[in-house]
C-alpha cells in the first residue's frame, strides 16, 4: 500500500518543543457565519448587524469569538489530536485581533509539555496554539492538552515534562477592539438593558433556554471547523469503542453555552479569554444542553472607562436544567455536568 497517507501523530511522535505548522489555512466567509447561526442560534447583536458593529468602532460584523477559536482549533487537530481520546482542558486562552469574513487564519503550535500515563497505552501532550490573520495579526492564541494513543505500547516514553499553565489571562493583557461614543450604545437593540455595572460577583444567572444536540448538526459543525478528529465522525470504528457512539466535539458544548448564555448576557460584546476549562463528562446526539453562569469578578479595564471585563464562570449540563441542582458548588460533582468554564467577557458601562 502507498504511505502517501498521513495516519496522524501518536503519542510517541511528539517531542518538547516540537514545532508544528498546520495545514490548511482557510479563508472565511458569510457562509461560515451563517452556518454557524444556524447551528447555534448565536444572537449576539454585535456579530449579527454591521451598523451595530461599526457603532462600537469596528468596521463591520465580526465573527463570533467562539467561531474563530473553533477555526483555530480545527488547524491543530490534524497534527495534535487526530488520534486522541478525548480534549482534557484549556488555559491561558486570549483573544486578540477580531476575525472578519474575508480574513484567512492560519494555525501553528508547540509541544510544552508530555506525561506518558500509567497504563502505558495513553499519554496527555501539552501544546500551545496560535492563529493568525493574513496580516500576522494573532487572533487567538490558548493551551489546551490532550489525551492521545500509542501507536506502539512498548515504544518507549517520550522526556517528561508536566507545564507549568497560567491560572489566569491577566486584566492588563486583554484586548478590547471596542470604541463607545457617549450615549452611542443601544440596549434596546441589543436586547437587554443590563449593562458591566449591573452584574455582582457571586451573582448567579440561569439562562432557561435548552437545546437538544441533533446527530447531524454536531457532525456539520465540527466538518465546518475541518476537525477531523475520528471519535467525532467514525461510527464504523466508535462503534466498538469505550462508549459505542460518536463524541460530540467539546467545543460544540462551548458554543451551545455560549448562545444560551444571550438571555442573561446579551451585552456580552466578545469573549476575551478563556482562564479555565474542563469538559466534565462526554456528549452524545440526543442530549440536551443547559446553561448557567455565576459572576466571579467585574474588573476595570485599564484604559477604558466605557467598557468594563466581567469574568464568569458556566456551567452547561445534560438533560438536568439549572433550577434542578440544589447548589452552585455541588455542580462540579454532577454527572449531568459537561462543561464548565471560566472566562472574560467584555460588556460596555454605563455612561
Amino acid at each position: 500500500m502507498s504511505t502517501k497517507t498521513r495516519p496522524g501523530n501518536f503519542f510517541e511522535d511528539f517531542r518538547l518543543g516540537q514545532p508544528l505548522p498546520h495545514a490548511t489555512p482557510r479563508t472565511v466567509n458569510s457562509g461560515d457565519v451563517a452556518m454557524y447561526q444556524a447551528l447555534f442560534g448565536s444572537r449576539f447583536a454585535v456579530n449579527s448587524s454591521d451598523p451595530f458593529a461599526q457603532s462600537l468602532g469596528l468596521p463591520r460584523a465580526p465573527l463570533d469569538s467562539m467561531l474563530a477559536f473553533h477555526l483555530v482549533f480545527g488547524r491543530t487537530v490534524a497534527d495534535v489530536s487526530l488520534n486522541a481520546i478525548a480534549n482534557l482542558g484549556y488555559a491561558g486562552c486570549r483573544f486578540g485581533t477580531p476575525l472578519y469574513p474575508g480574513d484567512t487564519i492560519t494555525s501553528d503550535s508547540t509541544v510544552i509539555g508530555l506525561r506518558q500515563n500509567k497504563d502505558g497505552k495513553t499519554g496527555v501532550v501539552y501544546v500551545h496554539s496560535t492563529g493568525c490573520n493574513q496580516h500576522g495579526h494573532t487572533v487567538v492564541e490558548f493551551r489546551r492538552w490532550v489525551m492521545v494513543r500509542k501507536r506502539d505500547v512498548d515504544a518507549p516514553a517520550p522526556e517528561t515534562l508536566v507545564p507549568s499553565l497560567p491560572d489566569c489571562v491577566p486584566v492588563a493583557q486583554l484586548h478590547c477592539p471596542f470604541r463607545l461614543p457617549a450615549g452611542a450604545y443601544g440596549t434596546l437593540r441589543a436586547g437587554s438593558e443590563h449593562l458591566w455595572d449591573d452584574y455582582t460577583p457571586g451573582e448567579r444567572i440561569d439562562h432557561v433556554d435548552g437545546m437538544t444536540i441533533e446527530e447531524a448538526e454536531h457532525m456539520l459543525a465540527t466538518r465546518l471547523y475541518q476537525n477531523t478528529a475520528k471519535v467525532h465522525f467514525n461510527q464504523h470504528v466508535e462503534r466498538a469503542g469505550r462508549f459505542g457512539k460518536r463524541i460530540v466535539y467539546g467545543g460544540h458544548i462551548i458554543s451551545l453555552a455560549r448562545a444560551l448564555s444571550f438571555n442573561g448576557l446579551a451585552n456580552a460584546l466578545c469573549v476575551a479569554a478563556i482562564h479555565a476549562g474542563k469538559h466534565s463528562a462526554p456528549s452524545f446526539a440526543g442530549d440536551t444542553i443547559y446553561a448557567w453562569s455565576e459572576v466571579l469578578a467585574r474588573d476595570e479595564l485599564p484604559g477604558h472607562g466605557d467598557i468594563g471585563a466581567l469574568r464568569i464562570r458556566t456551567v452547561a449540563t445534560k438533560d438536568r436544567p439549572c433550577h434542578d441542582f440544589p447548589g452552585h458548588d455541588s455542580a462540579a460533582a454532577e454527572p449531568a455536568v459537561v462543561l464548565d468554564l471560566d472566562y472574560t467577557v467584555l460588556m460596555p458601562r454605563r455612561a
